[in-house]
């Protein structure tokens, strides 16, 4: 046998048993948005995002200063989820223009001396708040809830975007988008199925946010109203969170 060919077939031998990085095509099996170039793979993502009823968002995302852990179901007309701070957790539900918050006594503040704080918390505790429209409250967090808003933030990607490596989300492929060289945010598209984004890391170290459940159903209802207390004009003045 030559030298060539012995060289040829040692490392056909190799890739076909060891599977070496660089053997093959690495986009063997995908979708193909890989191939395609950047600009478009964010369009393909975008538009598949937009195309699924629900999503499944989890993470942390940096606002304002403060830093809020996410575990969020997002439909068209609401989400329900928890949201989590360094000093407190609570939970979020929103169905159309709907927004109530459920938390226990700590995140109203009945810790402290004052007496009208303390029956505050006791009456909210663990109860479903109906978050007047007009209240801080209700910017601060309905944006939490809300499908349309949290995607467009993963499409703020800030700077000329490029086709970085292949990698897994949870054990699906994926390809990544890098702006900026990555200072500007990456996204993770899915290469297998619908090219869904998987996981996005916000510019500047602000939170790293995680999609999954493209397209599962989930129930979204408002609480029985024997678990709501509507709190009136504004909660913000009770509210620790």
């Amino acid at each position: 046998m030559f030298p060539g060919r012995r060289s040829a077939v040692l490392v056909g031998a190799l890739c076909a048993g060891l599977t070496l990085a660089g053997c093959g095509d690495p986009d063997a099996g995908t979708n193909g948005v890989a191939k395609l170039p950047p600009k478009t793979i964010e369009q393909r993502a975008r538009d598949a995002a937009a195309a699924a009823q629900t999503v499944r968002l989890s993470g942390t995302v940096v606002s304002k200063g403060k830093t809020y852990k996410l575990d969020m179901r997002l439909r068209g007309n609401g989400g329900v989820g928890d949201v989590s701070t360094q000093s407190s957790t609570f939970q979020l539900l929103r169905v159309d223009d709907d927004l109530y918050l459920k938390a226990g006594a700590d995140f109203y503040g009945d810790a402290g001396s004052d007496k009208n704080s303390q029956a505050a918390a006791a009456k909210l505790k663990d109860k479903y708040v109906k978050v007047p429209a007009g209240d801080p409250a209700y910017q601060q967090f309905s944006g939490f809830t809300d499908k349309k808003v949290l995607l467009d933030a993963l499409f703020a990607l800030n700077g000329e975007l490029s086709t970085g490596d292949h990698r897994k989300v949870n054990g699906t492929r994926t390809i990544a988008l890098a702006a900026d060289g990555g200072g500007g945010g990456t996204l993770d598209v899915s290469l297998e199925g619908s090219p869904y984004p998987l996981r996005y890391e916000r510019a500047g170290g602000s939170g790293t946010l995680t999609m999954a459940d493209w397209g599962k159903d989930f129930a979204l209802a408002a609480p029985d109203a024997a678990h709501v207390v509507d709190y009136g004009k504004s909660v913000t003045g009770t509210s620790g969170g």
